[in-house]
């Protein structure tokens, strides 16, 4: 029966409300016009205030994480699940359509089982656009680290590729990982093996020996091999990279990919019906444990003095004797050592530095107060929604061997040592 036709016998709103079993504010909001029968009161959604914000971040960049996408919102006050982000994303289309995405490329795969504790993965990251600043040319390195059991990664800012730089970066990767596993796996880049023959060269057999693990080269075209760090390559650049201004020093942009890495070690693992986390499976590793100096890499770059015949390296300047204001030197630094060598292009040692130690409890120059590559000051990056960041036309996708499902997608370049 209808309110409204009780309403007008007489009947009173609690009468009515008694009567069909129902709420009197139900009843009075029916009565006045406030609700219609058959419709269900909608609650606000909480997307709507954001809709402005997606649409331009999409048209900017139409390939850009759905995660990415949320992350950016959290920070701006969206209260929703992920699960509702997404929902509202199909719902009010804000995605523009790509044809080529959505072409599926479907190919063979196998399950590789990886014991705890067994294996390292490791690979460069090439990120394109570089800051100015940073003084690495067109392209930053991230040595990349993966557990291949349990998927807990850490990365490494680097400035070169070259071997010494190489033996840095997997040194603090092993470290920010805690410890080493008994296998190290690579691809074919040039300062881990011969790319043609796969062979592991000298040089870095002595730097696996020194801290006891052994190395498994990928063979050629077996790019599943490596899936848990190139799954990884392909999470930084889009979660990380991607929404990185362009004022960012390397300290800060370090500290960023940390906080990342620490992020995704709260992603939910399911193991044999038992719910985990990427973290618990990673403090459940037995790893190895690594010598308490870097192997000894002899460690060459060069800079240019500046008029106050200072030398700028890993954070602090050191001084050089007058006279050499633009000259190109040589700073030689042995991985491990307290010491440091400046000499000229032909190697004659012109000064030679004592490293400042890192005291306990007090960052350091290299972790947080300065920049690992340039001496210039920087103001404070750009934030919030407005900071300037890595848009589809900057940034490429991580190298792939398989075909690229978008034409007009750009890929992030992640090319093998000097192969």
């Amino acid at each position: 029966m209808d309110a409204h036709a009780l309403r007008r016998q007489g009947w009173t709103i609690s009468a009515i409300a008694r009567h069909l079993g129902r709420d009197r504010k139900t009843i009075r909001a029916y009565l006045n016009g406030e609700r219609v029968p058959g419709q269900r009161r909608q609650a606000p959604d909480a997307f709507v205030p954001f809709l402005p914000y997606c649409r331009q971040r999409l048209a900017d960049d139409p390939h850009l994480w759905a995660s990415t996408l949320f992350d950016e919102v959290t920070a701006l006050g969206y209260q929703g699940a992920y699960s509702t982000f997404t929902r509202a994303l199909r719902r009010y289309q804000v995605r523009p359509h790509c044809e080529p995405c959505h072409a599926s490329t479907g190919r063979n795969v196998a399950v590789i089982a990886h014991p705890p504790g067994e294996e390292i993965q490791f690979d460069w990251l090439e990120l394109p656009d570089a800051p100015e600043g940073w003084g690495v040319g067109e392209h930053a390195h991230l040595l990349v680290g993966a557990l291949a059991h349990s998927g807990r990664w850490r990365a490494v800012l680097s400035e070169s590729e070259d071997f010494p730089h190489l033996v840095q970066a997997l040194d603090e990767v092993m470290r920010k990982l805690g410890g080493t596993t008994r296998r190290w796996r690579f691809d074919r880049m040039a300062t881990v093996c011969y790319p043609s023959s796969g062979q592991m060269t000298a040089a870095f057999a002595a730097v696996a020996k020194y801290y006891g693990a052994g190395v498994d080269i990928c063979p050629p075209r077996r790019g599943n091999r490596k899936g848990v760090v190139e799954k990884v390559n392909h999470s930084a650049a889009q979660r990380w990279w991607r929404t990185v201004p362009d004022g960012l020093t390397v300290v800060q942009a370090q500290s960023g990919v940390d906080k990342l890495a620490v992020r995704m070690d709260d992603r939910r693992r399911r193991i044999d019906g038992v719910v985990t986390t990427v973290g618990e499976l990673a403090a459940a590793e037995p790893m190895l444990d690594i010598p308490v100096r870097p192997f000894p890499a002899e460690l060459e770059v060069e800079r240019t003095v500046s008029p106050q015949s200072l030398v700028q390296f890993d954070g602090n300047f050191y001084s050089v004797p007058p006279g050499l204001p633009g000259v190109q030197v040589k700073v030689l630094h042995r991985l491990g050592e307290d010491d440091l060598r400046i000499a000229t292009a032909g190697r004659a040692v012109i000064a030679q530095h004592r490293r400042p130690r890192a005291v306990p409890g007090r960052p350091s120059a290299t972790t947080a107060t300065s920049s690992r590559w340039s001496g210039r000051c920087w103001r404070r990056s750009p934030t919030g929604p407005h900071a300037r960041t890595r848009s589809a036309s900057r940034l490429r996708q991580p190298r792939s061997r398989k075909p690229s499902v978008c034409a007009g997608r750009q890929r992030l370049a992640v090319r093998p040592n000097g192969s």
